[in-house]
């Protein structure tokens, strides 16, 4: 092909959604995937048994079909197969004792019951949720739109102007709440806290950290009104009906092309160099869907930040994910039968054991008991496996990316502080026991299991530093304005031509495709 237009190096659903998005303008463009497949983290792989498809690590699409980017690109990626898979429990907590609370795409049955879980808890339920839906133009504005620019200045003014300067202060520190606070001071139930406080981990977060309430009550608005759907078939065919479109609108995809360095000209970027010393020029911008270390430390060759040199050593990665799954040989046996329809199901003590998990995790300790969201792809999507078997998929958001012990003292932790196939294993075991106890005869049913640690999910994708797949920590001290850098600008680098996109900028993390979206809009 003749030189590109743009030149986008990863990818992962943002680096996607922008060459679609850009495609369809007219713009040509070639994307740049170092793997032997694109998709960042999404893959979908037969990993147990032959017949029972897996989404190894990214599974639910709620981000994804209620952003900007899916209703830009809805029809046109259902033409090329995308089909989404539901069902009308979107997510539940199991405690040890049993007890345990289901959230329905229902509005007045979620009310009624969380009413019955605690007194006055499904109408405090009802008033998180509208409170989201009150402020829905201000919120997802913040959550989904380029901070730096007129318009979000004028959404603020016109936010000034409507609640008083004093009123809107008060707003935006209502949203820095921490998600601990929020539950204890709203939710008289203990289960109803449970429901909650393990949704804030998937964004990323702490229940102590600012901004993780409201990043609680805004999931669980969006799980109530899309739910939690899967891509009929495997999250890889949300990557084929991409690759279609792209190449439809003029694209084109390379896999297995590692790009070693990028290309500057009088300060400008002109292109990519790879790994086989191919050099491929970009006759307008080069866009990076990479984490800050990976984009300066290695395509820049070292070069720092201009306006704050120091900016690439500060950031900070946040804890990482441990991914397992099983092939059985029947669906699980839950106590309530219900729970065997729920899409995503978290397993905890409640919020202290989310808490206590949380903090191990960051002192490099493996949990004593662990927050486990175990997934039921078989429940909407029979055509996942062999019918009459079922899948899970299992991800532990609360695992040390160094370690320096096990906080029940009972494994063996290697004094390098890596992970080890061995206590890999021996780790997943412990999950499996808190997995048994809850399913009748659950050890009898299992045809195979797989685990992956946080550095086998760093092996499959470089992006994931110490296996967090959120692209560095969400706290409010990296987020928003000052994602990734305190001095950052929307997507914007140093270098002219040169743009910054993925779970590392503004919106950050998820399947949203937020920051390819934005950026391919403004280009």
């Amino acid at each position: 092909m003749s030189a590109p237009d743009y030149i986008i190096v990863g990818s992962g659903i943002n680096a996607l959604v922008c060459a679609a998005i850009l495609g369809g303008k007219g713009a040509k463009v070639l994307v740049l995937e170092r793997n032997d497949r694109i998709g960042g983290c999404i893959r979908t792989e037969e990993i147990t048994e032959p017949g029972f498809i897996h989404d190894v690590m990214a599974t639910t699409f709620v981000l994804f079909i209620t952003s900007p980017a899916y209703a830009a690109l809805a029809a046109d990626l259902g033409r090329h197969g995308l089909e989404f898979c539901h069902t009308s429990m979107p997510t539940a907590v199991l405690r040890p004792d049993g007890s345990h609370a289901i959230l329905h795409n229902d509005r007045k049955a979620n009310i009624e019951a969380f009413n019955a879980l605690g007194v006055g808890d499904g109408s405090q339920y009802s008033a998180d949720v509208m409170s989201v839906e009150a402020n829905a133009g201000t919120l997802f504005s913040l959550l989904g739109s380029e901070l730096w620019k007129w318009s979000t200045l004028k959404l603020m003014l016109g936010e000034a102007w409507r609640k008083g300067p004093r009123g809107l202060a008060a707003f935006l520190g209502e949203m820095l709440t921490p998600a601990r606070s929020w539950l204890e001071s709203s939710y008289r139930s203990e289960t109803m806290r449970a429901l909650w406080a393990p949704w804030v981990l998937h964004a990323g977060l702490d229940p102590e950290d600012a901004f993780s309430a409201q990043i609680g009550k805004v999931i669980g608005f969006a799980l109530e009104a899309a739910g939690a759907p899967i891509v009929k078939g495997g999250a890889r065919n949300a990557l084929s009906a991409f690759e279609a479109l792209i190449k439809e609108r003029g694209g084109t995809i390379r896999t297995r092309a590692d790009v070693d360095r990028i290309v500057l000209s009088s300060g400008r970027a002109t292109g990519v160099r790879l790994t086989s010393g191919e050099e491929i020029s970009a006759g307008k911008s080069v866009i990076c869907s990479v984490t800050p270390t990976q984009l300066h430390e290695r395509l820049l060759g070292g070069a720092k930040p201009e306006a704050d040199p120091d900016a690439v050593k500060k950031y900070r990665y946040g804890k990482g994910n441990f991914q397992m799954h099983y092939a059985l040989d029947r669906p699980p046996e839950w106590a309530n039968a219900e729970l065997g329809k729920v899409a995503l199901l978290h397993l905890t003590p409640g919020l202290d054991g989310v808490s206590k998990a949380c903090n191990e995790a960051v002192r490099g300790m493996l949990p004593e008991a662990p927050t486990i969201c175990v997934g039921q792809p078989h429940a909407l999507d029979p055509s996942r496996c062999p019918q009459g078997k079922a899948i899970l998929w299992l991800q532990l958001p609360e695992a040390p990316r160094t370690l320096k012990g096990d906080a029940a003292g009972k494994l063996d932790v290697p004094a390098e502080g890596n992970w080890t196939p061995e206590l890999r294993e021996a780790y997943a075991d412990r999950v499996e026991a808190i997995l048994a106890a809850h399913i009748k005869g659950f050890r009898e049913t299992v045809l195979a299991r797989r685990a992956y640690s946080p550095a086998d999910l760093e092996a499959i994708n470089i992006n994931l530093v110490g296996g967090d797949p959120y692209g560095g920590s969400s706290t409010i001290d990296q987020a928003f304005l000052w994602r990734p850098f305190k001095t950052s600008r929307n997507h914007k680098t140093d270098i002219k031509g040169l743009y910054h996109i993925g779970a590392s900028t503004h919106p950050g993390a998820g399947l949203g495709g937020g920051s390819g979206f934005l950026l391919a809009n403004k280009l």
